[in-house]
């Protein structure tokens, strides 16, 4: 058994549950983002967090050990995402991604967002033209140094 295999696991458990992930991050008490990726393989869970999945699940012990071990991040499988949704993300950092560059770099000098010190909060947002995806990144500045 492998890091993949638990989350493919993981997936088949939840949706023949009926769960949302929001429910099963109710269970370790953190956000359903954080819990997300990590039951997709992308973070590290402590063991009493994994334990709690591991029971919610039904995961085998394998799996629930595997769940602690330190994931090799990086989950896209291809260069370029070809799933539509992943596809406009990296469409919104091709138009974007300099605008965005150049305003943090415009209010805070030289650095970067950190993706470790981060939160990410994602929404619906009712709108009489369509319901809109509400998506907030939150990450520490982190400013390159001299030496």
């Amino acid at each position: 058994m492998n890091r993949h295999d638990v989350t493919e696991m993981i997936v088949v458990a939840k949706n023949t549950k009926g769960l949302k992930w929001s429910d099963i991050a109710s269970k370790i008490g953190l956000s359903k983002e954080w819990t997300t990726a990590a039951l997709l393989g992308q973070m590290t869970l402590t063991k009493a967090q994994a334990d709690i999945i591991g029971t919610t699940l039904d995961l085998p012990a394998e799996a629930v050990t595997l769940l602690q071990a330190v994931p090799y991040k990086g989950s896209l499988p291809t260069a370029v995402p070809t799933d539509p949704l992943l596809y406009r993300f990296y469409e919104l950092i091709n138009v974007y991604g300099t605008t965005i560059k150049s305003l943090i770099h415009e209010e805070f000098g030289d650095g970067i967002m950190s993706a470790i010190d981060f939160s990410m909060d994602i929404q619906r947002e009712a709108n009489p033209m369509g319901d809109r995806v509400k998506i907030v990144l939150n990450g520490k500045f982190l400013p390159y140094k001299t030496y």
